[in-house]
């Protein structure tokens, strides 16, 4: 994308809209790669959102720092999937920064990806304006690095260490008619996600 982006609630807001994102993991401990694809909803909140000030308020963090946050869902499959699995969910977040920039901080969630309890996690961007997100469960540590390769395309990069040792790649496709501001899906939206065989993957959801 040309330009910089200013700060991670900059970043997220481009992110609002529905994307594809095609996935390959590999699992270090098997030495094997599997494919994956899914479906992903995000949905801008602003910063007053009772949503994300009951979040801060379960985290023990002041509702005033929030600078705004998202509703993410997704829905997809992974090669490995036995017959009924599948992987979907919802969840919401919000950024708490702790820099004047709005540039690092906070990311609190209503439930993480890997495990579902409550979780916060840390944000940065860096040099490059790509945003890191990182974040430590009871039985893992995962690390994720997102990229914009055009206002349509984001890439992703993750890392999870613990019981079970990946490293991931993904291309995530926006799904045109979908606008960068969020405003083509709205907080209300009640379309399903994508069933897994018609989504592109990504096990971790945002």
């Amino acid at each position: 994308m040309s330009g910089s982006i200013a700060d991670a609630i900059s970043f997220f807001r481009l992110s609002c809209g529905r994307w594809r994102s095609q996935r390959s993991s590999h699992h270090l401990l098997h030495r094997r790669a599997e494919a994956g694809g899914s479906f992903i909803e995000v949905v801008q909140l602003e910063a007053a959102d009772p949503r994300l000030e009951a979040i801060a308020v379960l985290h023990g963090q002041d509702p005033a720092g929030l600078v705004g946050g998202c509703r993410v869902r997704w829905s997809g499959s992974m090669a490995w999937d036995k017959a009924g699995e599948a992987h979907e969910g919802e969840s919401v977040f919000g950024l708490i920064p702790s820099d004047e920039r709005g540039r690092s901080g906070l990311l609190l969630r209503d439930r993480g990806y890997a495990e579902t309890a409550p979780v916060a996690g840390h944000f940065a961007m860096d040099d490059r304006d790509g945003l890191l997100l990182t974040t430590s469960y009871e039985t893992m540590n995962s690390l994720e690095r997102f990229s914009f390769a055009g206002p349509d395309v984001r890439l992703r990069t993750s890392t999870v260490e613990g019981l079970s040792n990946t490293a991931s790649f993904c291309v995530e496709t926006r799904i045109p008619g979908e606008t960068a501001a969020g405003t083509g899906a709205s907080a209300d939206a009640t379309d399903s996600p994508a069933s897994p065989e018609t989504a592109c993957l990504s096990a971790l959801g945002w």
